[in-house]
């Protein structure tokens, strides 16, 4: 499917009269950094010694929902009980522990050319992830100087429901001042794609991790990329697209 198709049905699908991109919001996990790898190895090493079963692959499937919402999905499926917050949260400070003793994770290639240049575009830049990482989130403005603020970034900390439900991103919206008609989602799960696209919001997908393609055009995508720098040298050409002229 072509931009100008993938617009067309994303307009008549939620029933916009027009689409005129001012924001966009990125995830980070996978987005901004390259740490899903770190993310697989301590969800698997942490839950085995909480005694549940999460293999690496499966950090991938549930990327994007906050930690401690996995930790009870996987307690329900596996244990058939509910854990308490209290619980949960306890063994999600473990997977934390284990991933900040991991290498720090290092920018996803071509992430930051992009942002420079969705800048230039006259976008506003938001940050909405599902993480609670702090090794991560403390770092993200100093990482990225001049492109992310404090102010516009959404964490697992600011929402009561995590990806794939819309909260985060309907917050990511209100933090860059945008109707969903006026912003963009850079994502690579297919649970945050599904939480942007119920938030009403255009994604574009960038597939940066095993999984195939295709789920993540099942879970809603308008557009896919199968990589970050394929997304950073096709903006000049998808930007002209999208906003030829605001698709009123």
């Amino acid at each position: 499917m072509n931009i100008e198709q993938s617009i067309q049905q994303y307009m008549k699908k939620h029933g916009y009269g027009a689409f005129c991109p001012k924001a966009v919001l990125f995830d980070m996990d996978g987005v901004l950094y390259n740490s899903m790898p770190n993310h697989a190895t301590s969800w698997h090493r942490s839950m085995q010694q909480c005694g549940l079963d999460m293999p690496e692959s499966d950090a991938y499937k549930y990327e994007g929902m906050r930690g401690v919402e996995t930790i009870k999905l996987l307690a329900r499926q596996q244990w058939n009980r509910e854990l308490t917050d209290e619980e949960a949260q306890r063994m999600y400070d473990i997977k934390s522990a284990m991933f900040a003793a991991c290498p720090p994770a290092q920018k996803m290639e071509g992430v930051e050319q992009l942002m420079h240049k969705m800048k230039a575009s006259g976008l506003l830049i938001g940050i909405v992830t599902g993480s609670g990482q702090r090794t991560l989130l403390d770092r993200l403005e100093q990482a990225f100087p001049g492109l992310i603020e404090q102010q516009r970034i959404v964490t697992s900390f600011d929402v009561t429901h995590g990806k794939p439900h819309p909260e985060p991103y309907l917050q990511g919206l209100r933090k860059v001042g945008a109707k969903p008609w006026e912003a963009m989602v850079v994502e690579n799960a297919p649970l945050g794609i599904e939480a942007a696209v119920r938030a009403g919001i255009f994604t574009i997908a960038v597939n940066s991790g095993p999984l195939p393609s295709q789920m993540l055009a099942d879970a809603g995508a308008s557009l896919i990329y199968e990589s970050m720098p394929a997304l950073r040298d096709d903006w000049e050409r998808l930007i002209a697209k999208l906003r030829q002229p605001c698709h009123l």
